[in-house]
Parts: C-alpha cells; structure tokens; sequence
C-alpha cells in the first residue's frame, strides 16, 4: 500500500519551498526596480552637486537639458556604480562635496540587496531555472518511487493510444489555450490590471542556440515538474489516496498555482490562476498527465516564440 501521508507530506514541502522562493524572487526584484527610481535623483545631485554648478556658471546653455537627459545620465551612472566612484572621487575631494555627498551614496548602495536584471545573462537565467526545476523535479520523483505511489494515480499510462491521445488532445488544448491566455491577459489589462513580462524578457534568448535550449529543454522540464506538482501530485495523487473532491484539490492547486507566478504582475497572478484551474479540469476529466503537460509546454513555446521571436502582440489592440 502506498505511503500517502509521507508522499503528502514531501509533495507540501516541495511547494511550500517554490512559493518561498517565488516571492523572494519577486520581493528582490521589486526592490531593485524601487532603489533605482528613488536613486535617480540623489545620484545626479550627488555626483553634480558641485561640478554641476561651475559647469553652469561657464555654460548657461547646460540648463536647458531636458528631463529625459537627467534621467538617462543619472541612471547611466546609477548602474556604473565602481566606474562612477574611482572618476569622480577626486573632483568630489576637490571640490570639498564628498563630505557631504558619501553618506547618502553608501547608504543608498548598502540598501541594495536586490537582484539586478541588468546583470543578469539569459544564459544564467535559463541555468538557474533549468537547475531548480530539475532539483525539484527529482525530489517528486524520488517521492513517488518511495513512497510507492501508482502511475495511474498521477495520470500516467504505458501505451501508444495513451502516447497518441495524450499528443493530440494536449495539442489542441494548448493551442486553444494559448489563444485564450493571450486575450485574458489583454483584456486583463485593459482594465488596469499590471502585465509584467520582465521575467519572460529576461530568459529570451538571442541565438539558435539559445532558443533551441529554450524550446528543447527548459519549457518541456518546466511544464513537466509543473503538472507533476499542480496536477498529477496535488490533484491525482491526494484524492486517490485521501478520497478528497478533485474539484476541491484543483481549486487549491491553482491558487497556488497563481501565487508561484507573482513574477508576473496582477494580471500574470489572475490569468495564471485561472489557465491553472483549466488545466486541473482537463487533467480531471481526461485523466491524462501527458495532456496537461502538452498543452502546458505550447502555451509557453508560443508565448516565447510570438511575443519574443517575431514580437508579434496580436492582442495588443485589445488592450486599447
């Protein structure tokens, strides 16, 4: 007989863990995105307090930069920190302002434990992804074979009419499906809800290479450890083994679902959850793991390939 409870038991950390990590990925993003608005302005004055002023004295004309100039310089500087600090160490001396000036630039360096997107390679990214994935991955695995869980518990057959249906149907679910993220996201939007897509920016690739990566190896461990947790795991597993709703346990996996994907924005949580709920149905009333993982694998293939290989936004004109 299957260990149920010690399965239960490992599949709640597992989750646990990813929601924790998720949020301090999200919570160290914010902060870099909020240090450098509120940088901005201090870094220009502290690195132009003086200079700025004598420059002003020589040439009038320097007033009339506009506010997109400032901007742009303090935040060259701002993201140039070691360059910045040898260069104009000596006129601050010089000019008696680093006195006054240093203070405020440590601090607002030392309140910067955020992670910088700008330093950042998508090769690093898509490593670290593929890395905790798989970890996490193993670790279900290893719970299923320990613990002695079915396959057909977790939605999983060994047969080519279960190989072809799981093909076809997931196929056609994730085309579907992908059309219909895509105009909830839009119309999400359109209603003021916040759509970031720094996350999906920043693990584009920019080679064959990359992409071949991209779409033979991170997307299909992604979708694969996914539904492994949100579908066969939470869903499958825990109502065979505990005799639970599965509608029940679908609701619950795809808020948690939703809550993994804060990285996102508002609208990347909402529509998330709901594609996650839609997902759990499927996985429910097919039966089949190899479906949802399809369908999950094709929704993110197309959104990479249309959003950031062609930069085709077809739905763009529902936003408006």
């Amino acid at each position: 007989m299957a260990a149920w409870t010690a399965f239960a038991a490992i599949t709640g950390a597992v989750l646990l863990v990813l929601l924790v990590l998720s949020h301090l990925t999200q919570s160290a993003f914010d902060d870099v995105d909020l240090e450098t608005d509120s940088d901005d302005a201090p870094a220009k004055s502290v690195l132009a307090t003086d200079s700025e002023a004598s420059t002003l004295e020589d040439d009038p004309e320097a007033a009339d930069e506009t506010p997109l100039e400032t901007e742009t310089n303090a935040a060259t500087l701002s993201r140039s920190e070691s360059v910045t600090d040898d260069a104009t160490a000596p006129a601050r001396r010089e000019s008696g302002s680093d006195d006054a000036a240093r203070p405020a630039e440590t601090t607002s360096r030392d309140r910067r434990d955020g992670v910088d997107p700008d330093s950042l390679t998508t090769g690093m990214m898509l490593a670290n992804v593929a890395a905790s994935q798989g970890l996490f991955a193993l670790v279900l695995l290893g719970a299923i074979v320990y613990t002695g869980v079915p396959a057909d518990a977790l939605g999983i057959e060994f047969s080519a009419a279960y190989l072809e249906t799981g093909l076809v149907v997931g196929t056609a679910v994730g085309v579907v499906l992908y059309v219909a993220n895509e105009i909830g996201a839009a119309l999400a939007a359109r209603l003021g809800f916040d759509h970031d897509e720094q996350l999906r920016e920043l693990l584009a690739p920019d080679s064959a290479r990359g992409w071949a990566v991209l779409l033979g190896g991170v997307l299909p461990l992604i979708a694969v450890f996914e539904e492994l947790l949100f579908r066969a795991a939470l869903i499958g597993a825990l109502s065979v083994g505990f005799g639970i709703s599965p509608w029940l346990l679908a609701v619950m996996s795809s808020i948690a679902f939703a809550l993994g994907h804060g990285m996102q924005g508002d609208v990347g949580v909402v529509v998330t959850g709901l594609l996650g709920f839609v997902l759990a149905a499927i996985f429910i009333l097919t039966g089949s793991f190899l479906v949802v993982v399809v369908a999950h694998y094709l929704i993110n293939a197309f959104e990479f390939v249309v959003h950031e290989g062609i930069d085709l936004e077809w739905a763009e004109t529902l936003e408006s």
